[in-house]
């Protein structure tokens, strides 16, 4: 018998893969709080990147502050 060449549907995130994302989270540190406000901004913007440029820039700014930090 002839098989589908179609894929089945995708099943979502794994909860492997949900963990992993926490975790990678809380390695921000003070960031987290800003990564989670800008994820929240391209969720509720449809991802429209350049409503969420505020979200963006500040997430940027403490990314750069924590590398000057632990670089002294």
């Amino acid at each position: 018998p002839k098989r589908s060449a179609s894929s089945p549907p995708p099943q979502g995130i794994h909860q492997s893969e949900v963990d992993e994302e926490d975790e990678n989270v809380n390695q921000l540190d003070e960031c987290s709080s800003l990564y989670r406000l800008m994820q929240d901004c391209v969720v509720r913007s449809n991802r429209n990147w350049k409503v969420c440029q505020p979200e963006v820039h500040a997430l940027r700014e403490c990314s750069e502050k924590r590398k000057n930090m632990q670089g002294k």
